[in-house]
């Protein structure tokens, strides 16, 4: 019943900015940490950023704090990853994600539904 939809994955130049987004059906956001993680062909899945429920904190990748931007459309049940000056090694799949936990750890057990993922491609 719960599905969460991404969707802005693409093809973009080093330097570049894309902004994914993520809409949640059978969920309401603001009762979720609504996560996301990225996946490189080959490695682990790795925590970039999340929108508590508790507070609206949020946290970041130290990797992409500063560039990064996480946010949330409450109206459209909708949160969004925007992401500047992209580079190559950020090529992946990113994954939107939701958890119960008000501080869930950067660690992809925490978070209970996922979505099914978009592709971003980070050229040189």
């Amino acid at each position: 019943q719960v599905q969460l939809v991404e969707s802005g994955g693409g093809l973009v130049q080093a330097g570049g900015t894309l902004t994914l987004s993520c809409e949640a059906f059978g969920l309401t956001i603001i009762t979720y940490t609504m996560g996301w993680f990225r996946q490189p062909a080959g490695k682990e899945r790795e925590f970039v950023a999340a929108f508590s429920w508790s507070g609206g904190r949020t946290y970041y990748n130290d990797s992409v704090k500063g560039r990064f931007t996480i946010s949330r459309d409450n109206a459209k049940n909708t949160v969004y990853l925007q992401m500047n000056s992209l580079k190559p090694g950020e090529t992946a799949v990113d994954y939107c994600a939701a958890s119960t936990l008000a501080a869930p750890r950067a660690d992809s057990s925490e978070y209970d539904y996922w979505g099914q993922g978009t592709q971003v491609t980070v050229s040189s």
